[in-house]
């Protein structure tokens, strides 16, 4: 009998290396996203500075993103995403040093946040190009909804972890991190399988790659409309990371006690994503989006009500189950209808927007909170989220989008029980 998806994918060598590196590198970032805006409010006892530096990471998304998209159909994605992993393991190290010397400033900050920002838009690109190379058109759904299981493992162990982290010294998390980067581009050196079919030898201008990659996006109503409503859902995510750390603190609570708040988060996305993968193949993708954007909407008001940090956790929870199904829907959709040539520019050109979106909501964040006072932003993110989910619904396209498993196979990759032709072997 032919394996199922999901108990095939433990056999393909090449995406364990792939999900392992990135579950590593996953509880490094968590390990120092929450802690750098700890470390700035330390510093400087400015909410609005701790947005500043939180943005200035996901505004590089919005600047690189449609040139990193092209570079990472054009560059061998598997050594562009080594570099990057070097790369940014250098800026975080440099971070821990600073801190241990006791020589640790703003601008240092705010350049790391720039750099690490760009380098992570041409990984992020590169790599989701890359999974259905790696696992094939018919795995994907379920290796999407691995690696939303090991982000949300990451997410489970690594909030409390950082601020464990903080509590015994401010550059520990910067160091960690800096070792997972490591640890991540040992795991992709090792993977054998080609991240990309051939490309012609003499590829067109820069720009007007770039524009290709722009082009697809406006031609797919769908994808394009997702991709918006998503860039108007992070724009709320983006000020109510802080939201939540500034009522957590309100509370009372520790740096652990604060991490645990978004271990919740985490525990609430691992339990979706473990179903994602069927969920995906199985439900409307239309159906998906309205009912995450509903539970969100319904879900968020609730942290002007939480009196405690377990409260906090538990609202964070529930509002985090169906985003990991989501994404995966999602992006198993976006994949199977873009060609393999064009996958980094669309998938760039996707993030670009939603990050970019991202990243005004956390420049903003820490202003509209001393403006509006953390109660008040709660209550008008909810209502944010309440018109998306009602944009959403009303819309006929999304609403008759098909599910993954419907949606039309490429080429088999290797590890799907065809033979690996000699060009999917790095020689």
């Amino acid at each position: 009998m032919r394996p199922s998806h999901r108990s095939a994918l433990p056999r393909n060598r090449d995406f364990s290396l792939l999900l392992g590196g990135r579950l590593v590198s996953a509880v490094g970032d968590q390990a120092q996203s929450m802690a750098l805006p700890l470390l700035v409010l330390t510093l400087t006892g400015s909410a609005a500075r701790a947005g500043i530096v939180l943005g200035l990471g996901t505004t590089a998304f919005l600047v690189s993103g449609p040139v990193a998209g092209a570079l990472a159909d054009r560059w061998e994605r598997r050594a562009a995403m080594i570099w990057c992993d070097v790369g940014r393991a250098a800026l975080t190290g440099g971070v821990a040093v600073a801190g241990l010397l006791h020589r640790l400033a703003m601008p240092q900050l705010y350049a790391t946040a720039v750099a690490a920002g760009v380098l992570s838009t041409l990984f992020e690109a590169a790599g989701t190009a890359a999974l259905p190379q790696v696992v094939g058109p018919r795995q994907l759904p379920a290796a999407l909804g691995l690696q939303q299981s090991a982000a949300g493992a990451a997410g489970v162990f690594g909030a409390p972890l950082a601020g464990v982290l903080y509590s015994a010294g401010r550059a520990v998390p910067f160091a960690v991190n800096a070792a997972s980067f490591a640890v991540s581009a040992l795991s992709l050196s090792l993977v054998r399988t080609r991240f990309q079919q051939e490309r012609p030898a003499t590829p067109a201008r820069l720009a007007d790659e770039v524009r290709q990659g722009l082009g697809w996006l406006r031609r797919q109503p769908v994808v394009r409309f997702l991709a918006l409503v998503s860039a108007a859902d992070k724009v709320r995510y983006g000020a109510g990371y802080l939201l939540i750390i500034t009522l957590a603190r309100r509370l009372g609570a520790s740096p652990f006690q604060v991490g645990a708040v978004f271990g919740g988060a985490a525990l609430g996305a691992m339990a979706g994503a473990l179903a994602s993968g069927r969920i995906a193949r199985r439900f409307p993708l239309g159906r998906i989006a309205v009912a995450t954007l509903w539970l969100e909407a319904l879900m968020f008001p609730l942290y002007a009500l939480a009196p405690d940090p377990p409260a906090l956790a538990a609202v964070a929870a529930a509002e985090s189950l169906l985003v990991p199904v989501y994404t995966v829907a999602m992006t198993t959709h976006q994949l199977a209808v873009t060609p393999d040539e064009l996958r980094g520019r669309a998938t760039a050109a996707v993030s670009a927007l939603t990050t970019g979106a991202l990243s005004m909501g956390t420049l903003a964040g820490g202003a509209l909170i001393t403006a509006l006072g953390p109660t008040t932003l709660v209550w008008v993110c909810g209502a944010w989220l309440l018109a998306l989910a009602l944009a959403t619904t009303a819309n006929r396209a999304v609403r008759q989008a098909p599910p993954a498993g419907a949606l039309p196979h490429q080429r088999p990759a290797a590890g799907e029980g065809e033979a690996v032709e000699p060009a999917e072997e790095v020689k």
